[in-house]
């Protein structure tokens, strides 16, 4: 069985190697970019499974990617869990409008974190 595969986009250092440690430890290929140009071209070189996406990313937005995404045949399979530190309801429910399958919002605990993941990606070892 092949692994499954994330893309991480997060554009701070330290979050992004806690979310690395995480994800990885998790058993999945994992790989990261920095900005919203950069997830693109990621995306398209090759889809992941999921892409763990920051809402606030220089290039473009986290909101730009989900739509990019979920209008383009060739990734729309691709889960979107969307995370933020602007907190609030009204981020989650434009997150999800605009075709996220889950939002967190930062802080998170781990344990929330590696669930949703293996949730979205059909994991038992949740």
């Amino acid at each position: 069985m092949t692994r499954k595969s994330v893309l991480l986009v997060e554009d701070e250092d330290n979050i992004a190697l806690a979310l690395e440690f995480l994800i990885a430890r998790q058993g999945y290929d994992l790989r990261r970019v920095q900005d919203g140009a950069a997830a693109l071209s990621a995306l398209r070189e090759s889809p992941p499974d999921l892409v763990v996406l920051d809402v606030m990313l220089p290039e473009r937005s986290g909101y730009e990617l989900c739509q990019i995404i979920r209008r383009d045949a060739a990734l729309k399979h691709v889960k979107v869990l969307m995370m933020t530190a602007r907190g609030g309801e009204i981020e989650r429910r434009k997150g999800m409008a605009l075709g996220a399958d889950a939002f967190l919002t930062k802080p998170f605990a781990t344990s929330d974190l590696t669930a949703r993941i293996a949730a979205l990606l059909g994991s038992t070892d949740a």
